[in-house]
């Protein structure tokens, strides 16, 4: 199984507002950046889609280590989700879960490989973190 390094990040111009994602991929010495927007989205929206875009881009089932700043796709994905199954996709406040169309996409997109999620501080000299940083708030601005 190949082993894939994928570092995501989302940006929102406003929340809700323009946004974009950004993306890198990386196999061993091959890279690949993708990244794209949202004229009306939210932050969290914009972090959820890089890592399904990213997961997506692999045509072949991987060992996935995701690098991320969000702790609501990390916590929502390894903790959160559980529950949300169980009670019929309701939060703790008795509502419905917000970007459960997402969350069910992301779901599907992690489904085939094995992955292991990692959180990176945001705005901290992480060489990779800014490198997406950057495509996201690039794309964000374009949806202006």
């Amino acid at each position: 199984m190949k082993r894939v390094d994928l570092f995501t990040d989302g940006a929102c111009k406003g929340n809700p507002g323009p946004g974009g994602w950004g993306v890198l991929l990386r196999m061993g010495p091959h890279e690949k950046e993708m990244s794209g927007n949202d004229p009306d989205t939210t932050n969290n929206r914009m972090e959820m889609t890089a890592v399904i875009r990213g997961l997506k881009a692999l045509i072949e089932p991987c060992e996935v280590t995701i690098h991320s700043d969000s702790r609501y796709v990390i916590d929502g994905i390894t903790k959160w989700v559980h529950g949300w199954k169980k009670k019929g996709w309701i939060n703790a406040s008795k509502k419905p879960v917000k970007n459960a169309d997402l969350w069910h996409e992301l779901i599907e997109a992690a489904h085939p490989h094995k992955i292991t999620w990692v959180w990176v501080r945001g705005h901290n000299g992480h060489p990779e973190n800014e490198r997406v940083d950057r495509l996201a708030s690039d794309a964000a601005n374009a949806a202006i």
